[in-house]
């Protein structure tokens, strides 16, 4: 478990300090080579490329890989044997995800310009979307629960789930949360697959969701093909707090978040000295932690800050995927994070609730790319396109147009304005 213990002295040291916590974390390794042939692979020969593929990777428990479509009967089946506590859960999930979800819809708008012209901005969702969820170590229904929602919120036409992992409560969240086909396949050569499109798996427009470094190469060399939700790496957790916050709580928080594994990342950002002694003392092993991080795959980083002001300045250059704020002088500066993937405001609010029933998405950027990136929404599986209508504005826009058009060379475009200058159409 590497570790590392910082102090920052203000806001001009936040840059390094962040660099400094991310290098504890080594980056993956290259996988490029290997991934275009498997792309290559599946674009070239199909179905036939994705068997085999798939029998190589992707056989889980002995399962037998066809067909690549897991039958409605088998959805079915798992969602009846589902516990009736277990049912209710993930339907309070797949409620409370739908319902943010679909706040982040937006209506048509209609824009009235200046000389004349209207130009009707409209959202339209995509037809077909898949969203990966991978085997690993556990299965992650919540995983298809925040993708399948989100996409059906957007008004995609068609949402599709794939997945090597056979487990019955991940089959049951898919139908429960709509996916209208759940396929057994995983890996580089599903993620070429679904965006290729090959005799039995339908082109998707959108592919998203997290997966091995593998499954991320696979996404970023397809995304000329198809659309990506981003570079999905290790998770990672930030904590803001001050004195008034519960240790307990916190490293309760941190050792949570520590169970997702290789290459996971959390640290405290405190102007405590006191807090973050006692939360080390709880995680740290062979001095009587009672959540020791001995043997985790996590980093642990702690940084001692002078105040709440150099604290935010920290968790901004870090940009979190996950940021708790917990405290009285640290709670009220939530409003002006300006880089985390999703934001936990007082003791109360864990990340562990945001994982699976707060009703945020989960699929967060990762290795801080909330510096520029979103969370998974609706808008994901959307794109905006204009619809203008210029009517009578072609008098006085035809001027500064041809002139533009002129100083750029492109003579037929000026040409094509002026005939229509004078409002002339026919």
């Amino acid at each position: 478990m590497p570790v590392e213990r910082l102090t920052v002295d203000d806001a001009a040291g936040a840059d390094a300090a962040a660099a400094r916590i991310r290098a504890l974390v080594p980056g993956g390794g290259h996988v490029a080579e290997g991934v275009a042939t498997l792309i290559a692979d599946v674009r070239a020969r199909g179905d036939v490329a994705l068997l085999e593929h798939a029998g190589r990777f992707d056989r889980v428990g002995g399962a037998p890989l066809e067909p690549l479509v897991v039958p409605d009967d088998e959805l079915d089946a798992a969602v009846a044997a589902l516990e009736p506590e277990l049912r209710a859960a993930l339907e309070l999930a797949i409620e409370n995800v739908g319902i943010v979800a679909a706040a982040t819809v937006h209506e048509d708008r209609d824009v009235q310009l200046p000389q004349g012209q209207r130009v009707l901005v409209r959202e339209v969702p995509v037809r077909r979307a898949a969203v990966y969820v991978p085997g690993g170590r556990a299965p992650y229904p919540s995983t298809a629960i925040m993708g399948v929602v989100a996409a059906r919120a957007a008004g995609v036409d068609e949402v599709v789930v794939a997945s090597p992992s056979d487990d019955p409560v991940l089959r049951a969240a898919c139908r429960l949360a709509g996916a209208a086909r759940v396929y057994r396949f995983g890996g580089a050569h599903g993620v070429a697959a679904l965006a290729l499109g090959t005799e039995t798996v339908p082109r998707v427009d959108v592919v998203v969701g997290p997966g091995n470094l593998w499954v991320q190469e696979a996404k970023a060399q397809l995304s000329g093909s198809v659309g990506i939700d981003g570079f999905a790496g290790p998770s990672d957790l930030l904590v803001l707090a001050d004195a008034a916050a519960d240790p307990r709580l916190v490293a309760l928080d941190l050792a949570a978040q520590a169970e997702h594994g290789d290459g996971s990342l959390v640290v405290l950002v405190t102007d405590d000295e006191a807090l973050q002694t006692a939360v080390w003392e709880l995680l740290a092993p062979g001095i009587g932690g009672s959540l020791p991080l001995e043997g985790s795959p996590a980093a642990y980083a702690s940084v001692l800050v002078p105040d709440p002001e150099t604290g935010l300045a920290v968790a901004d250059a870090f940009a979190a995927e996950h940021l708790e704020i917990v405290g009285p002088t640290v709670e009220p500066l939530a409003g002006r994070v300006r880089s985390a993937g999703c934001v936990f405001v007082g003791a109360s609010g864990a990340t562990a609730f945001g994982d699976y029933v707060a009703g945020s998405n989960h699929t967060l950027p990762t290795d801080g790319a909330a510096r520029y990136a979103s969370t998974l929404s609706a808008r994901t599986f959307r794109r905006t396109m204009n619809e203008v209508h210029l009517d009578g504005a072609t008098g006085p826009l035809a001027d500064a147009g041809i002139r533009i058009a002129d100083a750029e060379g492109f003579v037929v475009h000026a040409a094509s304005m002026r005939a229509r200058q004078n409002g002339a159409t026919r």
